[in-house]
């Protein structure tokens, strides 16, 4: 495996009140920023965003409390749709090509739709820690907040795609987004030969925000085959591009491999909160006319038969 990189490339960082707030020349500045950091290195990332850091920090606690409950309790909240819904044990999942599984459980929270949805029925219901109170009022709030934030990230890619206004909010209206609570626990007695907290990977979906880790150990794979540390502050959200969005954009805006290595400390637990930005699963991941360029280089699939065929890939679905 290849060392980590010791050159001064560093993942860009970008302030989001400079799109929100900014002149139009500072929104066209931020536009290109991240256009460059998506296509040179897969990943920005995004400071004076619009996420509560009171929400992420109440959403932690209730992560914290449900983790620390015996087994048994946390098996009683196993999801039966490839995990798209609340409980994933340690151990269950691992990344695509490997039969390695990653050294975390996790659980999964989803979008709540309203009755009339088309889609209520489709995806997955939530599911809710009955032992843990307020657990799913404060993952709700969260789940909202990210939600927006995605939302004008998705609207200053698709300036910089040159899709038409409005593009990417109608591919994610009713989008199968799903918030991800990961507990990777110390590494003591297993397996760290074979395995890390997470094999390496890349998202399957559209873009994924990383906000609050509780320790270091993020590496995206550079250019030169070598591991970059993507190190963030307190505060910070970490946003990568995912297979969705490269599909979309003939890899334009490729999905770049990543993995979570395990810590020197084997008894330090991390915890870390992604949220997954997916389209409805009726969404046409045909590639983008501005981005055809010399031919598409996949075949048209919609979100949904895409998401089913990466979760059979990485073991959640048989």
């Amino acid at each position: 495996m290849s060392n980590s990189n010791n050159n001064e490339r560093k993942v860009p960082e970008l302030s989001l009140t400079s799109y929100t707030q900014g002149s139009t020349a500072e929104q066209i500045k931020f536009v290109d920023e991240l256009m460059y950091g998506l296509k040179e290195y897969g990943f920005i990332i995004l400071d004076n965003h619009t996420v509560d850091q009171n929400k992420v920090d109440e959403a932690y606690e209730m992560v914290k409390k449900f983790f620390s409950l015996p087994v048994e309790t946390k098996l009683d909240y196993q999801g039966q749709n490839g995990g798209q819904r609340g409980y994933t044990p340690f151990g269950m999942e691992h990344a695509k090509d490997s039969k390695h599984p990653d050294l975390k459980e996790f659980w999964h929270v989803g979008r709540e739709l309203a009755a009339t949805s088309q889609y209520k029925g489709v995806y997955p219901e939530n599911i809710w820690p009955a032992e843990v109170p307020g657990f799913k009022e404060k993952f709700l709030s969260l789940y909202e907040s990210m939600d927006a934030t995605a939302n004008i990230l998705l609207e200053a890619i698709g300036k910089g795609l040159d899709v038409p206004a409005g593009f990417f909010e109608e591919m994610v209206n009713d989008g199968n987004s799903i918030l991800r609570t990961i507990h990777y626990p110390p590494t003591t007695g297993h397996d760290t030969t074979n395995s890390i907290r997470a094999g390496a990977h890349e998202d399957i979906n559209l873009i994924t925000m990383l906000v609050g880790a509780t320790s270091s150990g993020l590496q995206l794979l550079d250019r030169d085959g070598t591991w970059l540390d993507v190190d963030s502050k307190p505060g910070q959200l970490v946003v990568d591009s995912g297979d969705m969005m490269a599909r979309l954009t003939n890899n334009v805006l490729p999905a770049t491999t990543h993995r979570v290595i395990n810590p020197d400390n084997s008894g330090e637990e991390r915890y870390s909160m992604p949220y997954f930005v997916h389209p409805h699963s009726k969404a046409s991941l045909a590639c983008l006319e501005s981005c055809v360029g010399e031919g598409k280089k996949w075949e048209d699939i919609t979100a949904g038969d895409f998401l089913n065929q990466r979760l059979r890939e990485i073991g959640l679905i048989k």
